[in-house]
C-alpha cells in the first residue's frame, strides 16, 4: 500500500501559497482495508474515505469512463491494481495532477522531497500555465467552470490558460454539455470564483467562450454592451481589492442587467428597466440556485441604485423612504453594505470615463495638429484635439 498527497495541496505548496485542504490517494488498498483502519467511507459507491482523526479525504486510486451526459455521466473503477499514474491522468489540469508520497495512512510526513509529476505540472507551474492533462478533459463540462475559476484564483500570479486547453473549453461549450450541469455545481464554482481576488477574470473568461449563454443568458446579453461589461468588470476588480462580501459582489454583477445605471439607453420595452432587471435577477437566481440572500440583496441594490448614488442630494422624505425600503431600521448593516456597493459601482463608472480620457490624450500627437504651429499654440491645439477626440468617444 502506498499513500500520496495529491492535487491542490501539492500545487499550492509549490507556489508558496497556504494549504487549506489535504487530499490523499491510496494505491494498492481495498475498501475493507480502509474500513479496518478506522476510515469512514463517504457514499456507498464512491471509494473516498475520511480519516478517523483529521477527517481529511483519502481516496482509493481510481479510473473513470464516460458513459453519459454531464459531469455525473461516469463509471468509476477502483481496485488495488489501479496505479497512481492512471489515477492522476483522470484529473483536469497538470498543476493538479502531481503527488508527493507520504509515510502511511496514519503519518502524512513525506518520505522524501520528490514530487511525482507524470504530466508536466512542474513545467506548467514554472511557465504559469493552466493546461489540461489529457483529451479526457473534454468529457466533463464542469471543467470549463473549474478552469475559469483557477484562472481567476491565480491571475494575480500571472497564470494564463493554454491555447489548446481554451480550445477544448470552447468545444465543450459548443457541444451543449454545459446544459447538463446541475445548478448547485454552477453556483458552487461561480460563488467561489466571485470571492477570489480577481473575480472579474472568471466572468470575462466565461463570456469570451460563450459559456454564459447556457445558464446565464440575460447576463451574456447585457455584456454584449462594451460599456456595461467593462464597467462591471472594473467594479468586480475593486470588490476583490476591497474584500466585499459575496452579496455585494453578486449585486455588482447583477447590476449589469439595468442599463440605465450605465447611462446606456434602456431597451424599448414600454416598461421601466428596473422591472426588467429584477425579473432577470430572479431568473438567474433560480437557474443558478443562488441563495435567496444574494438574490434579494442584488434586487434591492438594483431597485435603489439611483438613490444610493445620490444620498447627499436626497430630500428628507426620500431618505426616510430609503430607510423603509431597505429595512435599515431593522438591519442597519445592510444599508452600509448597499452604500459601499454603490460607491464601488460609481468608482468603476468614474474609472472608465477617465480611462477613455487617458486614451484620447495618448491618441493625439504632433502629427494630428498643424505643423506650422509654434510655442504655446502647440499645447492649445493638442488640448483642443484631445477634447474633440474624447467627445467622439463618449457621444
Amino acid at each position: 500500500m502506498q499513500v500520496y498527497l495529491v492535487g491542490g495541496a501539492v500545487r499550492d505548496q509549490l507556489l508558496g501559497r497556504p494549504i487549506k485542504d489535504k487530499d490523499f490517494v491510496v494505491v494498492g488498498a481495498t475498501v475493507n482495508e480502509m474500513l479496518d483502519a478506522g476510515f469512514q467511507q463517504v457514499g456507498a459507491d464512491f471509494p473516498v474515505f475520511l480519516h478517523p482523526v483529521s477527517r481529511e479525504e483519502y481516496a482509493l486510486a481510481r479510473t473513470e469512463r464516460k458513459q453519459g451526459l454531464g459531469y455525473q455521466g461516469f463509471s468509476v473503477h477502483a481496485s488495488p491494481d489501479v496505479s497512481l499514474k492512471d489515477d492522476l491522468q483522470r484529473r483536469d489540469l497538470t498543476v493538479n495532477a502531481m503527488a508527493i508520497e507520504v509515510t502511511s495512512l496514519t503519518d502524512d510526513t513525506p518520505i522524501n522531497d520528490g514530487v511525482i509529476d507524470y504530466y508536466g505540472g512542474l513545467n506548467d507551474i514554472q511557465h504559469k500555465t493552466l493546461r489540461h492533462v489529457s483529451s479526457a478533459f473534454s468529457e466533463d463540462p464542469l471543467r470549463v467552470l473549474r478552469t475559469a475559476r483557477f484562472y481567476s484564483h491565480y491571475y494575480d500570479l500571472g497564470f494564463t490558460i493554454a491555447d489548446d486547453t481554451l480550445a477544448l473549453m470552447r468545444k465543450l461549450v459548443a457541444s451543449g454539455e454545459l446544459a447538463h450541469l446541475s445548478s448547485e455545481r454552477i453556483w458552487q464554482e461561480s460563488s467561489r470564483a466571485t470571492l477570489q481576488l480577481s473575480p472579474q477574470v472568471y466572468w470575462q473568461q466565461l463570456f469570451d467562450i460563450g459559456a454564459l449563454t447556457e445558464y446565464l443568458a440575460p447576463l451574456h446579453q447585457a455584456w454584449n454592451n462594451t460599456q456595461i461589461r467593462e464597467t462591471v468588470q472594473t467594479a468586480l476588480y475593486f470588490s476583490g481589492q476591497m474584500q466585499l462580501n459575496l452579496s455585494q459582489r453578486w449585486a455588482l454583477l447583477m447590476a449589469s442587467l439595468k442599463p440605465s445605471l450605465f447611462q446606456t439607453k434602456p431597451s424599448d420595452l414600454g416598461i421601466p428597466d428596473t422591472t426588467v432587471s429584477i425579473k432577470s435577477i430572479n431568473d438567474i437566481g433560480n437557474m443558478a440556485k443562488a441563495p435567496k440572500a444574494q438574490t434579494q440583496f442584488a434586487s434591492l441594490f438594483v431597485q435603489q441604485a439611483e438613490k444610493l448614488s445620490a444620498i447627499t442630494h436626497l430630500s428628507a422624505a426620500d431618505k426616510i423612504d430609503l430607510i423603509q425600503a431597505c429595512s435599515a431600521h431593522k438591519e442597519p448593516e445592510k444599508l452600509s453594505q448597499l452604500l459601499v456597493t454603490s460607491q464601488v459601482l460609481q468608482l468603476a463608472l468614474q474609472h472608465r470615463q477617465m480611462m477613455l480620457a487617458l486614451n484620447s490624450f495618448h491618441s493625439i500627437g504632433m502629427n494630428d495638429i498643424a505643423q506650422s504651429l509654434k510655442g504655446p499654440a502647440i499645447g492649445k491645439a493638442l488640448r483642443q484635439c484631445r477634447i474633440e477626440h474624447l467627445q467622439t468617444q463618449t457621444a
